[in-house]
Parts: C-alpha cells; sequence; structure tokens
C-alpha cells in the first residue's frame, strides 16, 4: 500500500515540475531572473496573466504574493486577491 502511495507522489510531483517548466518558457527574460531571486525566498510560480501584449507572473510564498512585471519589476506587496 505504501508502495503505491509513494508512486502517486512521484508522479504527481513530475506533473508539478512540468507545469512550472511549461509556465518558466512562458517569462521574459527579466522575469526569469526575478523569479529566480524570489525562488531563493521560497516563492514558487504559480501562474502567468497575459493582457494587452504585457505579461504579469504571480508568485506565493506561504500566503504572501509577489508579482513580477514583464520587464522584472518586483513587486512584494501587490493590490490582488488570489481567488482559491
Amino acid at each position: 500500500m505504501q508502495a503505491v502511495s509513494k508512486r502517486e507522489m512521484l508522479l504527481e510531483r513530475r506533473q508539478h515540475d512540468q507545469i512550472q517548466a511549461t509556465l518558466w518558457e512562458k517569462l521574459t527574460l527579466a522575469q526569469k531572473f526575478a523569479a529566480s531571486s524570489l525562488t531563493q525566498f521560497g516563492y514558487d510560480l504559480a501562474f502567468i496573466r497575459a493582457s494587452a501584449g504585457s505579461s504579469l507572473a504571480i508568485l506565493l510564498c506561504d500566503g504572501k504574493v509577489a508579482t513580477i512585471a514583464w520587464d522584472g519589476e518586483i513587486n512584494t506587496q501587490p493590490e490582488i486577491t488570489i481567488r482559491n
């Protein structure tokens, strides 16, 4: 029973890693550098919002939100609400 559980955990992690890799591919070079620095503080890339030729990367860490604009500008206190 425990072997099945471990296998499921590994499959779930692999899927998560593939989603993260896909998201990272969509970031601009400036966003990649900024996101890399935030991951050192425990932030994970959650999703990307694109609009009008621009994109905003959203990162989460223990209930905290950070955003990275297309030009790499980091905002650790954005005025956004994340829905569950």
